[in-house]
C-alpha cells in the first residue's frame, strides 16, 4: 500500500536527502562516449541551470551535486517555508 509523501518525508527528523538519477541503456548525460567518439559536454550546463530551475519552483535547497558521465548526485535540503 502506497503512503502520502507527508508520512514518508519528515523534515524535522532528516532535511537533507541523496538523490542519484542514472541514464538507461549506457547513454550518456555529459562528456564524450568512448564508443562513438561523440560530445555531450553541452549538456552539463545544461543540467547546472535547469536544478537551479527546478530548486527555485519546488522550494528546496541544493546543497551539492555531482554530474558524472551517466548519472547524477544531487544532495537537497527542503526549505522552511515547506514545513506545514
Amino acid at each position: 500500500m502506497t503512503h502520502p509523501g507527508k508520512e514518508q518525508i519528515s523534515i524535522d527528523n532528516t532535511p537533507y536527502y541523496h538523490i542519484a538519477s542514472r541514464c538507461v541503456h549506457r547513454t550518456f548525460l555529459c562528456g564524450i562516449d568512448a564508443s562513438t567518439g561523440k560530445p555531450y559536454e553541452h549538456r552539463r550546463s545544461w543540467n547546472r541551470n535547469r536544478l537551479r530551475l527546478l530548486s527555485s519552483i519546488f522550494g528546496i535547497d541544493v546543497c551539492t551535486y555531482a554530474i558524472r558521465s551517466n548519472h547524477i548526485h544531487t544532495v537537497i535540503k527542503f526549505a522552511p517555508s515547506l514545513k506545514p
